[in-house]
């Protein structure tokens, strides 16, 4: 007891002693200035770039197209069958800065031949957006295995084998940007999606799990975006404007997306601001879901 009651007393000693030789400051707190410049948005932020996409002729894939020109990088646009709308979007962006290459973009075969044309045109890849895709209206019911291998091998094999074969060619600080959809979110969705939300489902699973590794092993960020309904011919085909209605009234805003929209967070994804962000769904819905 006497051994801690002197324990006590020296503490109390010290306070004391400290307390009276502290004199308190009446200046106010000054910092090191800073050592590092404001940041400046530059006019041309992916100069130097080169961007893949895969169904790059219309719709959201034209639309990113046509911004990521406008920032300043170069576009390879793949298309299947229509070589007019190839010709028109490269007409419109000038040849020096876009490139069409015809390829099927759901076959291992055609995404090689996409690399290869990509790398003997400009020497490189920085920005992969697998945005080719189809959108069958199968129920369980009425799909056969000739639609699930064909959506299957379009929305998640090309992907997948486009990825593999682009990496050689992607340097650290590269973005891929994959394509899901908001439906896989949207508690109004019925039967005839089935097909189509797996694939994006599959698409999800996988912007995750190559976030995790290729962030790791090569420095290359792996997004996804989540469009609702947007204005596109995949998306507009078969539908009476009476349905488009119904489909507007589920946004907040009582319409549905542009694709123009859905390429601007693209290409947010792309660029510098999003050097943080990986492995990542962004829903682009206007709030629908």
């Amino acid at each position: 007891m006497r051994q801690f009651r002197a324990i006590i007393s020296k503490h109390k000693s010290n306070k004391t002693s400290s307390s009276q030789q502290a004199t308190p400051s009446t200046t106010p707190a000054t910092h090191p200035p800073a050592t590092t410049k404001p940041t400046t948005m530059s006019s041309a932020p992916l100069s130097g770039k080169v961007a893949v996409i895969t169904g790059g002729t219309k719709g959201i894939g034209a639309s990113t197209a046509t911004l990521l020109v406008q920032l300043g990088a170069k576009v390879v646009v793949n298309y299947g069958r229509d070589s007019a709308a190839a010709e028109k979007i490269v007409s419109q962006l000038g040849s020096d800065k876009a490139y069409a290459v015809q390829a099927d973009a759901g076959t291992v075969a055609g995404v090689e031949h996409l690399v290869k044309a990509t790398v003997d045109k400009f020497g490189q890849i920085d920005i992969l957006i697998p945005n080719a895709g189809i959108l069958p209206m199968k129920t369980v019911e009425s799909c056969t295995e000739e639609d699930f291998d064909r959506t299957f091998n379009l929305n998640v094999k090309g992907p997948f084998f486009l990825v593999q074969k682009a990496l050689p060619h992607m340097a650290p600080g590269s973005s891929i940007v994959l394509i899901s959809t908001t439906l896989c979110h949207a508690s109004t969705v019925n039967g005839p999606y089935t097909l189509y939300c797996s694939t994006k489902g599959a698409i999800e699973q996988l912007t995750r799990l190559l976030s995790k590794d290729l962030l790791a092993r090569k420095g290359i960020r792996v997004n996804a975006i989540a469009p609702g309904p947007t204005a596109t011919d995949l998306f507009l085909e078969g539908k009476s404007e009476q349905v488009l209605k119904v489909l507007a009234g589920f946004h907040p805003a009582n319409r549905i997306g542009k694709p123009e929209e859905i390429a601007q967070a693209i290409a947010f994804l792309c660029g510098q601001g999003a050097e943080w962000v990986s492995g990542q769904t962004i829903r682009v819905n206007g709030g629908m879901a």
